[in-house]
């Protein structure tokens, strides 16, 4: 009979508020029940100690709190953690915490699987099973908070939706765990401390634009040349370069936050010269940084890092362009806890 029962994070705090008035209670219990449920992190109702035993097995007889067990959690030679976290319904996903000196980044996932068919990516063979909820989002960032105060002394900083999924194909829930994540009844974390990374879908930059969201946008370009990215991106196709550039467009003028493109080089696919001259022309429209990562294999050899003289002529080109370039190393290799490499391994 378990799975009659409601999701009580499925509830808005004024649901709850009514729910309380219903059963003869006063609404403020419903208030302690949210803090309950977003602040504190309770994962029973047990947990919920200054509530009378009584409406604790009220509560307990009516909803379940579908909370997320971080089944495995792996650790890097440079400190990275991954979590293997199962979900109420036995599936799992992969969420990353990333240190450095000066801050902690939790990379989260949105979907199990994905939406999309990157070939380069771990993940996009996984097919997609099912969107998270935004409570699952949620509570793989507090997983991780808690982790980064464990193991690093210090409360998570920073936030990138770059593990397992298309988070602009579950733009809804996305955005609902966000809200929990930097509303002062959840997390309380600034919105400009989120990114939130997608391989580009124009319809939904552009509603993220008129929805007025304050989080970071980064896009997962790897070619501005229509032909090599459909090679390798094959949803190009659906969604090519001139509408991405264009919903691009549009979300710097209305949001005035300059776009990061995340970019791949790879061996004899996007290592030319005529490469970095599109790239360049594509990031002239609206104010951008393009951060060049490393490849990190995903078993079978079709993809290879390309070579350091490569990686040396975007960076000297961009810069003589007037472009912000970082090269980014990969972190968490050895766990294949790095960028692509999310595939439930474990």
């Amino acid at each position: 009979m378990e799975t009659k029962k409601k999701d009580i994070r499925a509830l808005t705090k004024e649901q709850l508020r009514d729910f309380f008035v219903k059963e003869g209670d006063q609404a403020f219990r419903g208030n302690q029940v949210y803090e309950w449920l977003w602040s504190k992190g309770a994962h029973t109702f047990e947990d919920m100690t200054n509530i009378s035993k009584e409406t604790r097995q009220m509560l307990e007889s009516n909803f379940v709190i579908n909370h997320i067990h971080v089944d495995t959690m792996q650790k890097s030679n440079d400190g990275t953690i991954k979590n293997a976290v199962r979900l109420h319904d036995g599936l799992i996903v992969e969420s990353v915490l990333i240190p450095t000196k000066t801050r902690t980044t939790a990379c989260v996932s949105s979907q199990v699987g994905c939406s999309l068919d990157c070939r380069f990516c771990a993940t996009s063979r996984l097919k997609r099973m099912r969107n998270l909820n935004p409570d699952e989002i949620f509570d793989q960032v507090v997983a991780i908070d808690k982790e980064s105060r464990l193991y690093y002394d210090k409360p998570l900083s920073n936030i990138v939706f770059m593990g397992m999924g298309e988070p602009l194909m579950n733009y809804n829930n996305v955005l609902k765990a966000i809200d929990k994540i930097t509303s002062d009844e959840g997390l309380g974390m600034s919105p400009k401390r989120i990114v939130v990374s997608t391989s580009g879908v124009p319809k939904m930059i552009k509603k993220m634009a008129d929805d007025e969201v304050k989080f970071k946008l980064a896009v997962s370009l790897h070619s501005a040349i229509d032909k090599v990215r459909t090679s390798i991106m094959p949803f190009n196709e659906t969604f090519p370069l001139a509408d991405l550039r264009e919903a691009l467009e549009y979300w710097y003028a209305k949001t005035k936050n300059r776009i990061t493109y995340e970019y791949v080089v790879w061996k004899d696919i996007n290592d030319k010269k005529k490469d970095v001259d599109a790239l360049i022309a594509f990031c002239k429209f609206a104010p951008s940084k393009v951060n060049l990562i490393e490849y990190n294999p995903i078993d079978d050899g079709e993809f290879q890092q390309a070579n350091s003289e490569a990686i040396d002529m975007y960076v000297s080109m961009l810069e003589a362009n007037n472009i912000t370039v970082t090269v980014r190393r990969s972190r968490g290799k050895d766990i294949d806890a790095a960028c692509g490499q999310l595939a439930n391994k474990s």
